[in-house]
């Protein structure tokens, strides 16, 4: 009997032993941030400047998220605003924002946004994080894009990374880690912990897969919407759910859902953050698509125009009325454009990823590179006849579309949309180009319902104590659609929206 008992033991210890040993940890701080992307590392930075003890979770592999891409913030009568007599009132942009939304974005959450945007740049200024120069959202709009400038590693040559939004990631990422707070790469938060209805901690798994308990006092969570999940995006965006995204990685709804299960309730989560038309595969950069996204000529797949094509200075307009018509469209404009833009530089820029001016010089290689491939994306020919087969239109109709913007071009006047005189070209010398135009987005814009300073709220409006949601993981700054009309939006709200919780959050257990 004792070598049966012996040899069962043996056995239960080889078995163990070849099991994975995964241990669970625990860890014990004042804040979790679940995210370490602009708005987290935002909420990570403030919360270590009032005192606090912070852990940041982050499921790739380096911090920044789609903070990497922006370029730069908005506010309301900043110190630069005023210095060089940009009249941007902060009245004036809280309700151009309310009326955009038709009075459908949360009001209180929109009036701290604006009220403490100022402050927020002088916040960022005395981290070492200078300002360029104001800018537009779209263009000819108010001046409150406040662009980031160079920081030293770039200006050195050691970093050229240290600019724009990326220059706030750098100095937030060091600032937390300097002061003692910890970035856990690789390791995602999976679940809140609960107490009698309270977030009391979060759950995390490592890349080795050991789970991690994080206690902590409060939670913030940022991870950025859902812009990756499709089935999250087929259900809150029928319309279009295999949208382009643009500049996303790992947007996988994980902060939503866990805060759901948390009892959140969501707002907002049809929003999108539209963006340019264009194409999958290209970058936001490519020539191609900067000649394709000028204001020219654009035409249904049925060869029709459908749009004012100057809806592309408010990008968000140019996406939905895209949508509208099924998510398909061609850019077509002649070779006297093609050299014009080559030549002596587009008219309309694409923020700072191709500025206005630029000589297209690199179009081409892109365009041929492209009809080379023969993927249905772009097409040449010499007549508009030719083309319209192509394009499996009829050629009549595509032509009588032509002739009435050859016609508006001439007599300066586009009866059809009204669109405004400086963006009418003919269409006339050949040969002729197409490129196909699909929706595109920046992200996903709604998320859990918060309050002011960014607490998350149950279905009866009450707060969840110890969790807040910021970035685009809260809902409630829009309406139906993105608005560009104040640049700098998104951002200026991802850095503010962290503050706000770190800052309600500190002092709710201090």
């Amino acid at each position: 009997m004792k070598r049966l008992w012996s040899s069962i033991a043996s056995a239960a210890l080889l078995v163990a032993c070849a099991l994975p040993a995964y241990a669970e940890k625990t860890m014990e701080t004042d804040i979790a941030v679940v995210g370490g992307g602009l708005s987290g590392l935002s909420a990570a930075t403030q919360a270590t400047q009032l005192g606090a003890k912070v852990v940041v979770l982050e499921k790739q592999a380096k911090v920044g998220g789609t903070g990497l891409f922006c370029e730069g913030v908005f506010a309301a009568e900043s110190k630069l605003q005023k210095r060089i007599g940009i009249n941007v009132t902060k009245d004036f942009a809280y309700k151009l924002i309310m009326e955009y939304s038709h009075w459908k974005a949360n009001s209180a959450l929109a009036k701290h946004f604006v009220d403490r945007s100022a402050e927020t740049v002088d916040w960022l200024d005395s981290m070492g994080i200078k300002i360029e120069y104001i800018g537009v959202g779209g263009h000819g709009g108010p001046l409150t894009w406040h662009v980031i400038a160079p920081g030293p590693d770039y200006l050195s040559g050691k970093n050229k990374k240290d600019y724009h939004c990326e220059r706030i990631i750098n100095v937030f990422s060091k600032y937390v880690t300097d002061k003692g707070g910890q970035i856990l790469l690789q390791t995602p938060g999976t679940d809140l912990i609960m107490d009698n209805g309270k977030v009391v901690g979060v759950w995390a798994k490592d890349k080795s897969g050991e789970k991690i308990r994080i206690n902590a006092k409060a939670v913030v969570v940022a991870t950025g919407g859902f812009a990756n999940n499709k089935e999250m995006m087929k259900k809150y965006y029928p319309e279009y759910p295999d949208i382009t995204v643009v500049g996303n990685i790992g947007k996988d709804g994980d902060g939503i859902r866990m805060g759901e299960k948390a009892g959140a309730e969501l707002e907002g989560m049809h929003t999108m953050q539209g963006y340019r038309p264009g194409l999958p595969g290209f970058h936001p950069a490519d020539q191609m698509i900067a000649l394709a996204v000028q204001p020219y000529f654009w035409v249904s797949p049925r060869g029709e125009r459908y749009t004012d094509e100057s809806s592309i200075v408010f990008w968000p307009y140019s996406n939905n009325a895209l949508v509208r018509i099924g998510g398909i469209a061609y850019s077509i404009y002649d070779d006297a454009t093609r050299k014009l833009a080559v030549e002596q530089g587009i008219e309309m820029p694409l923020g700072e990823w191709v500025i206005a001016g630029t000589k297209l010089v690199k179009w081409e290689d892109s365009f041929n590179k492209e009809l080379a491939r023969k993927r249905g994306n772009v097409f040449k020919a010499d007549t508009i006849e030719e083309l319209a087969k192509q394009l499996n239109m009829k050629p009549e109709v595509l032509q009588a579309s032509v002739d009435k913007m050859n016609k508006a071009a001439e007599s300066r006047d586009d009866e059809l949309f009204g669109k405004p005189a400086k963006f009418l070209r003919k269409i006339a010398t050949g040969p002729f180009y197409a490129t196909k135009l699909t929706p595109r987005h920046l992200g996903t814009l709604g998320g859990m319902k918060v309050t002011r300073d960014n607490q998350v709220v149950d279905a009866k409006g009450e707060p969840i104590s110890g969790l807040y949601a910021v970035g685009t993981d809260s809902g409630g700054m829009y309406g139906d659609s993105y608005d560009l009309l104040l640049g700098g939006g998104t951002a200026g709200y991802a850095v503010n929206s962290g503050r706000f919780a770190a800052e309600h959050a500190v002092k709710s257990f201090k």
